[in-house]
């Protein structure tokens, strides 16, 4: 294990970032971003850009530059990344989630995956360009968003209102989550991922009457919520492929032998990854907190279940017609926040290009287009007419549960996929 000191400079900067406790609650709960901004943005001043600030709220901040490229008439790309990251327990953890420990060859700590890794490989890829003289071969705008696991509300959605001068010119973009490497049956392929569900937070709220908590009482809003809650978190949505998703099946199919009208069957060859893909294939509706009652012996008149569902492009009004049925109609379901679905083409120069990089630095490995279950930053520009991709590339251990790490305990990152990975970012960017 190499010391701290003889670490490479993507890892000792993801180690930095890591070290900002960004943690975002979400609903305008946070720690805010100002910090880790403040670092990123000292970071491009020493390679001298000019990097710009926008904190509508207080602390939440975003920051971008511009760096210029060697043939301006060609479409900007950005290369944009979040500073937040979701709440770590440190009791869960082996290790302090906020101190970027380095251990069995891996940096460990709350955004190690998601995504403090990339914002590094980004800052480390422009640098390694910009000190040895070079231009990427077009203009690239760094960018660097507030509350992404809030859904962007409080970052990118006001930036692309407010600051869209900043993404002048472009056409494309690159975030997570995707170019990292899968088993598949033993062998590695990598995942590029060319489109996200459409995200949409749900609370539901059940009424009754409030009482006494010994008496006999069938009017109970939080039996009435149960109900809801275990109806829709058992609900089994069907499979309904994409042309993405078909094209994720058929070549994972091609590698392991499988099946493709059996979709599950044919993601259960990616071993620990398999979770992660069977969500792209279908809805989920995942329960994910409840709040009733303020008293042990008091029947409160009201409770609230919050909901994440994540739904294939374009079917979000269906699934919200189909959540009411299950859940029945005495069941009140909010919407507390709702984005779009996205879906891009594995074809074209920019995919062409991040294919051809991975391929110099790992030859012969396929590269797999996938929907992610999740949602990017990406989602607000395309707002502007922006296409995005997810491409933070990492050649990983075959025995790493990568996926399962994303939001998990003991989140971690191999130093040396760190280093895979910024050199296959700066091999795209010089000449993309």
């Amino acid at each position: 294990m190499p010391e701290i000191d003889d670490l490479p400079e993507v890892a000792r900067v993801a180690r930095d970032l890591i070290r900002f406790d960004t943690t975002n609650w979400g609903e305008g709960r946070a720690r805010g971003e100002r910090e880790a901004a403040e670092y990123v943005g000292a970071f491009l001043e020493s390679l001298g850009l000019q990097p710009e600030y926008y904190e509508p709220i207080d602390r939440r901040t975003n920051l971008s530059a511009r760096v210029p490229g060697r043939d301006p008439s060609l479409p900007a790309l950005v290369l944009h990344g979040h500073l937040d990251v979701v709440p770590a327990v440190a009791e869960d953890w082996s290790v302090d989630p906020f101190a970027g420990v380095i251990r069995d060859g891996m940096l460990w700590g709350r955004g190690a995956v998601d995504m403090k890794d990339m914002d590094a490989m980004i800052l480390t890829s422009v640098a390694d360009l910009l000190r040895a003289g070079e231009q990427p071969a077009r203009d690239l705008i760094v960018t660097f968003f507030a509350d992404e696991e809030n859904g962007g509300v409080e970052g990118s959605e006001l930036v692309v209102r407010d600051r869209p001068e900043w993404f002048r010119g472009a056409t494309e973009a690159i975030s997570e989550v995707g170019g990292y490497s899968i088993p598949v049956a033993g062998q590695r392929a990598y995942l590029l991922q060319v489109g996200e569900k459409a995200l949409v937070w749900l609370r539901l709220r059940a009424r009754g009457t409030a009482g006494h908590g010994s008496r006999f009482h069938p009017d109970n809003a939080v039996t009435r919520l149960a109900e809801a809650v275990a109806a829709l978190g058992r609900t089994s949505w069907p499979i309904a492929l994409t042309d993405t998703t078909r094209q994720t099946i058929d070549g994972l199919a091609a590698l392991c032998g499988g099946d493709p009208a059996d979709p599950d069957a044919v993601a259960d060859a990616t071993g620990a990854a398999s979770g992660f893909l069977k969500s792209t294939l279908r809805t989920t509706t995942n329960p994910t907190g409840l709040t009733a009652g303020y008293k042990h012996n008091v029947i409160p008149d009201a409770a609230v279940a919050t909901i994440d569902v994540r739904t294939l492009p374009g079917r979000e009004d269906e699934v919200l017609a189909e959540i009411q049925r299950i859940v029945g109609d005495d069941i009140v379901v909010d919407v507390s926040h709702r984005d779009i679905g996205l879906e891009v083409p594995f074809s074209g120069p920019l995919a062409e290009a991040m294919v051809a990089a991975l391929g110099r630095h790992d030859p012969g490995v396929p590269v797999i287009p996938y929907l992610m279950g999740g949602g990017t930053d990406n989602k607000a520009l395309a707002q502007l007419g922006i296409a995005g991709y997810g491409f933070a590339p990492l050649r990983l251990p075959a025995d790493l549960d990568f996926t399962g790490m994303f939001h998990g305990v003991d989140e971690r990152v191999p130093l040396d996929a760190l280093v895979f990975g910024q050199q296959v970012l700066t091999d795209l960017i010089r000449d993309y």
